[in-house]
C-alpha cells in the first residue's frame, strides 16, 4: 500500500513468503520437539496461500509461489542442518541457496531465463500502470491543480513522481534478482521473530539489535566483484550480474553502517530520534553515509573499540 515501494519488490504479496516460510519454521520446531497444532496450522495456511491466485498474470503467480515455496524448504533444511548457527547465515544461506536453484533451472530451458525477466517486468509495468491511474486521478483534482499552478515546486514534485512511476520498473527489472534475496532475507527476518513468539521450541539465538548487526569481512569481496563486472568494460556480459551484487552487498553493508550509527549514539535518545526523521526525510545522504560506515567498520571495527568514558 506505500506509494512506490510496490515498483521495488518483486514479491509484491509478503504473505505468501511469510506463511511458506512460518510452516517451515514449525515443521522444523516440531521435529525438535514442539507442538503438533503448529505446522499443521500454519502448513495449511500456506497450502492455501499457495493455491489461491495472486494476481492477473498467471506467469507471475506460478514463479512467486515456486521462489517462495523453495524459500521455504531450504531454510527449513539449513536450520536442520546448520542448528548452531546465528540468524543472518541461515537466512543469506537460504536466500542463495533459492536463487542458486531457481538459476539452475532456467539454465536447463535456453528461454527460461528471458520468461524470468520479461514476467517481472511485465508485472511490474502492470503495476506502475495502475499507481499511474491513480495518481492521475488524484492529480486531476481542482485542489490539486490549484496548488499547481500557484506553486512551481509543487507542479516540479508532481512532474517527479510522475517520471519515477515511469521510469522505475524498466530499472527494477534489471535487479530483481538482488531485490529477491534482499526481499527474502527481511521476510525470514520477520518470521524468525514472528516463531520464537508462538513457540517455544527454539530454532536458534534470537535476533539482535542493529547496532550489534555485523557480519564476515570477507563479504567485502562480493561489492569488490560487483564494482569490477560493473566498471570494466571487457566484462559487459556481466554488468547485469554486478548491478545486483553492488544493490544486495551495498544494503547490507549501509545496514551495517546503520548499526555503528546506532552504536555511537545509543545512550542519546534526542540523536537517535533526528537520526530516525534524517533517514526518512533524506535517505540517500543517509543511506551513503551508512554505506560507507559499514565499509569503514570491516577494517576499523567501530565497536570492537572501547566506549570513551568522558
Amino acid at each position: 500500500m506505500a506509494p512506490y515501494l510496490p515498483l521495488f519488490v518483486p514479491v509484491q504479496e509478503t504473505i505468501l513468503l511469510l506463511a511458506t516460510t512460518m510452516a517451515a519454521c514449525t515443521i522444523v520446531g516440531w521435529w525438535l520437539g514442539g507442538r503438533i497444532f503448529l505446522p499443521i496450522a500454519w502448513t495449511a495456511l500456506a497450502i492455501w496461500m499457495l493455491w489461491r491466485p495472486i494476481s492477473g498474470n498467471a506467469s507471475y503467480d506460478a514463479m512467486a509461489r515456486s521462489w517462495a515455496l523453495i524459500l521455504a524448504a531450504t531454510f527449513g533444511i539449513v536450520s536442520i542442518v546448520g542448528a548452531g548457527q546465528r540468524f543472518f547465515a541461515r537466512a543469506l544461506t537460504a536466500s542463495v541457496l533459492t536463487l542458486c536453484i531457481v538459476g539452475a533451472v532456467l539454465m536447463t530451458k535456453p528461454q527460461a531465463s528471458a520468461s524470468f525477466s520479461r514476467v517481472f517486468s511485465e508485472e511490474l509495468h502492470r503495476r506502475s500502470d495502475s499507481a499511474q491511474v491513480n495518481w492521475a486521478k488524484g492529480r486531476s483534482a481542482p485542489e490539486w491543480q490549484k496548488l499547481e499552478q500557484e506553486s512551481e515546486t509543487w507542479r516540479q514534485m508532481s512532474e517527479e513522481v510522475t517520471r519515477i512511476y515511469t521510469t522505475a520498473p524498466d530499472v527494477t527489472a534489471v535487479v530483481v534478482p538482488g531485490l529477491l534475496v534482499l526481499e527474502s532475507m527481511a521476510a525470514l527476518a520477520l518470521v524468525w521473530g514472528l516463531y520464537h513468539r508462538v513457540s517455544r521450541v527454539r530454532l536458534g539465538p534470537p535476533l539482535g539489535a542493529l547496532r550489534e548487526f555485523r557480519f564476515n569481512d570477507q563479504l567485502v569481496w562480493g561489492l569488490v566483484a560487483g564494482i569490477t563486472f560493473v566498471a570494466l568494460p571487457t566484462l559487459g556480459s556481466f554488468r547485469g550480474a554486478g548491478f545486483n551484487l553492488l544493490l544486495f552487498f551495498g544494503v547490507l553493508y549501509a545496514l551495517r553502517g546503520l548499526g555503528v550509527l546506532t552504536w555511537f549514539l545509543a545512550p542519546r535518545r534526542i540523536a537517535l530520534a533526528l537520526l530516525v526523521v534524517l533517514a526518512v526525510v533524506s535517505w540517500p545522504i543517509i543511506g551513503i553515509f551508512s554505506l560507507g560506515l559499514g565499509l569503514g567498520d570491516t577494517w576499523l571495527d567501530w565497536r570492537g573499540r572501547a566506549r570513551p568514558t568522558s
